[in-house]
């Protein structure tokens, strides 16, 4: 069980380590979505897929050692969570310890990135917000008023002002 419980606090802190670096990632990305630099941003996302595959890779380890832990507790393979762990080891405070603070660290910057992430989220949100509001304002300059044309049935005609638009003719 001892060195189940070395192993587990190793891939928890291994685990903890990958989603620092992806915090800083995140951190990194809000500065790029706030300059709008859509080539940086690609590449900060290339860089962050990269970390979640290395974070997934960890979480399946921790999985298989919790699974393990769990046989060796005769307990519930499924129900078996790292709070359950913290109070099986009530009795064992030097384990429960290192694992309690291995498992405090991964909570911190699993909270971090989630606040990152959602600030980063408003933050497209507004810049596609923005783009969707220049995209209307460039369509309406485009869209001009109708004329006070009438035909000679005292209808308007439909032309618009300024909608003569400028045509290369190739056979001159």
């Amino acid at each position: 069980m001892a060195s189940l419980m070395e192993n587990l606090e190793e891939i928890l802190d291994r685990e903890s380590m990958e989603y620092e670096t992806l915090l800083g990632l995140s951190m990194k990305k809000t500065s790029i979505v706030v300059k709008g630099d859509l080539e940086e941003l690609k590449e900060i996302t290339e860089e962050e897929q990269l970390a979640v595959g290395r974070i997934t890779h960890v979480e399946r380890e921790r999985d298989k050692v919790m699974n393990d832990i769990a046989v060796v507790l005769n307990m519930d393979v499924k129900k078996l969570k790292l709070r359950d762990l913290l109070q099986v080891l009530e009795r064992r405070p030097q384990e429960r310890q290192k694992l309690a603070a291995v498992f405090d660290k991964l909570s911190r910057h699993v909270r971090a990135m989630k606040r990152v992430n959602e600030q980063n989220k408003s933050l497209i949100e507004d810049a596609l917000e923005m783009t969707r509001f220049e995209l209307n304002i460039i369509q309406a300059m485009k869209s001009a008023p109708e004329t006070a044309n009438y035909d000679k049935d005292a209808l308007s005609d439909g032309s618009a002002i300024a909608t003569t638009q400028a045509r290369f003719d190739a056979k001159q």
